[in-house]
């Protein structure tokens, strides 16, 4: 099919906060430096979710969306050297060029090549390669990975181990690899240390096994649900506490627990409140914070700036700190060598036109990532 159009089934959002709809679309040949992808599975993410209620600020509709994908090359552009056809492939929503003055930081893994157009939900020269019933559709975060096939920029694709299962590694294109990387890379975790994981959803489940990994001591996980708790000590949390059985603010419980606070503190919720929380919860003169989860447009943090003065860092990040497209194969890698965790985040397995029911069981917190085969 390669030069051709292709016609295939994508999940399509047609406007915010409505179900998806399971319809036959057109996905364009790739153009110079584009991959055309088949989609072998895909998992759905808080950020989907985020997006389709009408609350992300680029949010375009309709679009294609998803951004947790694997599958394996079916076509290249001209140009294109990185990757061949019949390649297995993990789609990447930060690329890495190699050339911008991002790239060639090793302080930051935000690629800017092609930031603008991607926000605009448009391939790098400004167009889309999807369409369906005559209207054109828009990508999302360069991945679109709800659909049997998509396209991406060259530069938005890692080639990874053809043997690895695809119905896991796909983890590896957004939450495993962000809370995993916000403990190593971003917090920079120590060996002995004391950590407070906020949010034990998919990412501060990575988050506490990123903990475990770089050799923390003890790992307080907190949540609002208690049905988290027994899968976060299976991740690595020493204990686990619930904000909710205290009638004090968090951060005051958890300087007492850990005598001045934790040395290290991670928000994976997106919730400006609870950022507040982890930074006070950080320990005097040397307590790191780190911002994992996305707060909803137009949302402002806050705190008294003497906690800054007195010695906490406040930090965010996005993707855990790795540079996309060598850092993912690595990744890959760690799972396969059994260094990092999972199989276990799957917690559900649907066809993908159950796609809705799998933002339910999303939504309902009973489940940490549910996988879709295409």
């Amino acid at each position: 099919m390669a030069n051709q159009v292709i016609r295939c089934k994508a999940a399509v959002a047609w406007e915010a906060g409505k179900p998806l709809s399971i319809e036959e679309v057109e996905v364009a040949p790739p153009k110079a430096h584009e991959v055309r992808i088949k989609i072998i599975a895909t998992a759905v993410c808080h950020t989907d979710a985020y997006t389709l209620s009408g609350a992300d600020p680029e949010g375009c509709f309709p679009v294609i969306l998803g951004h947790e994908g694997a599958g394996i090359v079916e076509s290249v552009g001209e140009g294109v050297t990185k990757v061949k056809p019949g390649d297995t492939v993990i789609p990447l929503y930060i690329p890495q060029c190699g050339e911008c003055k991002f790239c060639l930081n090793p302080k930051t893994n935000l690629c800017q090549k092609i930031r603008v157009t991607q926000g605009k939900g448009l391939m790098p020269d400004g167009t889309t390669r999807f369409t369906c019933k005559g209207k054109p559709l828009f990508h999302f975060m360069g991945t679109s990975t709800f659909s049997e096939y998509t396209v991406v920029a060259d530069i938005s694709v890692a080639k990874i181990d053809p043997s690895a299962p695809l119905d896991k590694v796909c983890l590896l294109g957004c939450g495993v690899s962000t809370g995993y990387g916000a403990a190593v890379n971003t917090a920079k975790v120590e060996p002995g240390s004391t950590c407070a994981v906020f949010g034990l959803g998919g990412v501060g489940l990575a988050v506490i096994m990123g903990c475990k990994v770089a050799g923390a001591s003890r790992i307080i996980g907190i949540d609002i649900n208690k049905d988290k708790f027994e899968k976060a000590k299976e991740f690595g949390a020493s204990e686990c506490i619930n904000p909710q059985d205290f009638n004090k603010p968090i951060q005051e419980v958890l300087v007492e627990m850990t005598d001045g606070g934790v040395d290290f503190s991670f928000e994976c919720i997106g919730n400006v409140k609870v950022m507040r929380a982890a930074l006070e919860a950080a320990h005097k003169g040397w307590g790191v914070s780190v911002v994992v989860g996305v707060a909803a447009s137009g949302e402002e943090i806050s705190t008294r700036p003497f906690q800054l003065v007195t010695g906490r860092t406040w930090k965010g990040t996005a993707f855990g700190g790795w540079k996309s497209v060598e850092s993912v194969p690595k990744l890959v890698s760690e799972y396969m060598s059994k260094k990092i965790k999972v199989d276990e985040f799957v917690t559900d397995n649907l066809s993908f036109d159950q796609i809705n029911k799998a933002l339910d069981l999303m939504h309902s917190g009973k489940s940490i990532r549910t996988v879709l085969k295409l």
